[in-house]
């Protein structure tokens, strides 16, 4: 695979003002940058004091300098980083500085694909980069180092091992049909197809709790006008984030809120009361809650404890997408008497306002998203990573079916190994990379 090495210069900082600002080079040549930003060659690895020069050679800034020459950096080639101060105006005229001097402006993610396309990572640990900026959790960010450091990989890995072990098996075959040994029987290539299937789905599973981690889950409150859904939102989130009155249809646009459950973020939508209405705004907040509804991974049906299912929610249960999971959370129970808690049937008995039975609905929405609690086996995944793995599952499954047919039991196989090695870039299109790089930011 194929780049230029010509140097790239982004801002590695986050937008706005700050005590620090970092400024990143990568790339071939970068000595006349070196010297024409600081005037002096930099001993590698080491942090020099510097005054950072324009082309007049007064000074826009000082600061550290820092050289690492390639291969030993992240990118695997030569690399320069400039540490300042953080003020935008003084990064910008830094970074001004460095494409005068040859350099170009970083595309999103460039310096993590230079990484991956020189072989100081693989395409899970560079994407495990950006999800450690992106954790919205302390399990998120470990799980996401666990990636960074490998873990995932060499699950992956130690699957491929295996794989390329029975395909072996199968090529001796076919290669030496007339010998009377029969390689698969001989070193039971079914048992170890067998073993291998469980491996995958172990695999499957602690990748399923680390997409889980990253991505969370998007729950939606919907049921009539005054039933306390903003209330609920509320009691969820800790804090004022819904307005909350007696008047029906306060609530006429969708409010978001992220809670973290156990680490794992739940993007919870407060919505508009479902009902009809001539009132022209509130119609425009009905059709958001539909949209949002559309999106969810779980609706949450709210109903008055004190008037029960009415005729008016059937009608709402009538229109929800077939595919899409509802509990229903009957509030209010402190104004009947109910025990508040779990009762089973996809049914929950709440107080937003005493906050009794909370706890249950929080249990409940853990199990309904499939959270097992957070363990050290898990790493932080994504779908295109679940997507990799159900298709490997079910090449062997077909390989399982076909084993007594030598070469469509080889192709399965073979199918197999490029599924699970797209996960970690030994076999992924470009196409593929410029989607996942595009999503970083620009200084990785």
């Amino acid at each position: 695979m194929l780049y230029s090495p010509d140097p790239i210069a982004a801002i590695a900082t986050a937008p706005g003002r700050g005590g620090v600002g970092v400024i990143r080079v990568s790339g071939r040549r970068i000595d006349a940058i070196v010297h024409g930003l600081i005037g002096r060659p930099l001993t590698p690895r080491h942090a020099h004091f510097a005054r950072f020069r324009a082309a007049d050679t007064g000074a826009i800034d000082e600061g550290l300098a820092l050289y690492f020459p390639g291969p030993n950096s992240f990118t695997g080639e030569d690399v320069l980083e400039i540490q300042g101060h953080g003020g935008p105006v003084v990064m910008n005229m830094l970074l001004k500085r460095c494409i005068e001097l040859g350099a170009r402006h970083a595309e999103p993610g460039e310096f993590s694909k230079r990484a991956f396309l020189n072989g100081k990572l693989d395409l899970a640990q560079a994407e495990a980069v950006a999800d450690l900026i992106d954790a919205q959790s302390e399990a998120a960010a470990r799980s996401a180092l666990k990636s960074l450091d490998g873990a995932f990989s060499l699950e992956v890995r130690a699957l491929v091992d295996e794989l390329i072990q029975l395909r072996m098996l199968v090529e001796a075959t076919l290669d030496f049909p007339e010998e009377e040994i029969d390689f698969l029987q001989a070193a039971d290539a079914q048992g170890r197809l067998l073993a291998l299937q469980t491996q995958l789905a172990k695999v499957l599973i602690a990748a399923s709790q680390g997409r889980l981690l990253r991505e969370g889950m998007h729950v939606v409150l919907i049921g009539q006008p005054n039933v306390g859904k903003s209330s609920l939102m509320n009691a969820l989130a800790g804090e004022e984030v819904a307005i909350v009155t007696d008047i029906a249809g306060t609530t006429r646009d969708t409010v978001r809120e992220l809670i973290q459950l156990q680490g794992v973020p739940l993007h919870v939508i407060d919505t508009a009361g479902l009902r009809e209405t001539d009132d022209a705004v509130e119609r425009i907040g009905i059709e958001r809650t539909w949209g949002a509804i559309g999106k969810a991974d779980l609706a949450l049906l709210l109903v008055d404890s004190r008037a029960g299912v009415t005729r008016e929610d059937l009608e709402i249960l009538a229109r929800l997408p077939r595919a899409l999971p509802v509990l229903r959370v009957f509030n209010k129970v402190d104004l009947t008497g109910e025990v508040p808690g779990d009762v089973g049937r996809d049914v929950i008995h709440v107080s937003a306002k005493t906050g009794e039975g909370l706890d249950a609905l929080r249990q409940r929405l853990l199990q309904q998203v499939g959270w097992q609690g957070e363990q050290d086996g898990v790493f932080i995944a994504r779908e295109r990573h679940l997507d990799a793995i159900r298709r490997a599952s079910r090449h062997l499954d077909a390989a399982l079916a076909a084993y007594h047919r030598t070469e469509l039991f080889a192709e399965e196989l073979r199918l197999g190994q490029n599924a699970l090695n797209e996960i970690t870039g030994e076999f992924t299109s470009d196409d593929l990379l410029g989607v996942i790089f595009s999503r970083f930011c620009i200084g990785k």
